[in-house]
């Protein structure tokens, strides 16, 4: 939680225009307001995303799918699912377990989901592309290595540029 000695602090460094950054801590309830919002945005994209796959499946060209892509396919599709579940799972646990509160505990356990969603959506995506591309070229190694460098650039905006600047931020001023 922010102190009033972190607050005094940041006061300070304001004053000496030496403010690592510019930011200011919320309380829970903004914090579950945030995740919602998050989910709200997340959602729609996973659910549109969801569709088209099962659609995909009756489609024709989805009985020429040759080697991994029908299995692919069909593992993309269900990490898109579980990733739709997580999707949700802050808001069911809020109303279940904790309906009228709002707690630290909520708060870990939401950010988790939404990590853990965002980690099998991009998972699934990776899979879809190499479904895409190998249908497309019909040169598996190539499918793989372009869902390979989706995986890599997706995981790097997503999880290990936010994880590096948290760091950078959390360490103590020079």
């Amino acid at each position: 939680m922010y102190d009033l000695t972190s607050r005094q602090e940041h006061a300070s460094a304001s004053a000496n225009g030496k403010a690592r950054n510019d930011s200011q801590a919320e309380t829970l309830k903004e914090e579950l307001s945030n995740i919602l919002e998050e989910c709200r945005i997340l959602l729609p994209g996973m659910q549109a995303l969801f569709g088209f796959q099962t659609i995909a499946v009756f489609n024709e060209r989805f009985e020429h799918l040759r080697g991994l892509s029908p299995v692919a396919h069909l593992l993309s599709l269900f990490m898109v699912a579980v990733a739709i579940a997580l999707g949700m799972a802050p808001a069911a646990f809020h109303r279940i377990a904790e309906p009228g509160r709002v707690s630290r505990r909520l708060i870990v356990l939401s950010s988790r989901c939404i990590c853990a969603a965002l980690f099998m959506l991009m998972l699934a995506f990776a899979l879809e592309m190499f479904v895409v591309f190998s249908l497309a070229t019909d040169k598996q190694p190539f499918s793989v290595s372009v869902a390979a460098l989706l995986l890599l650039i997706i995981g790097a905006a997503w999880f290990v540029l936010p994880c590096l600047i948290r760091r950078r931020w959390r360490r103590p001023p020079p």
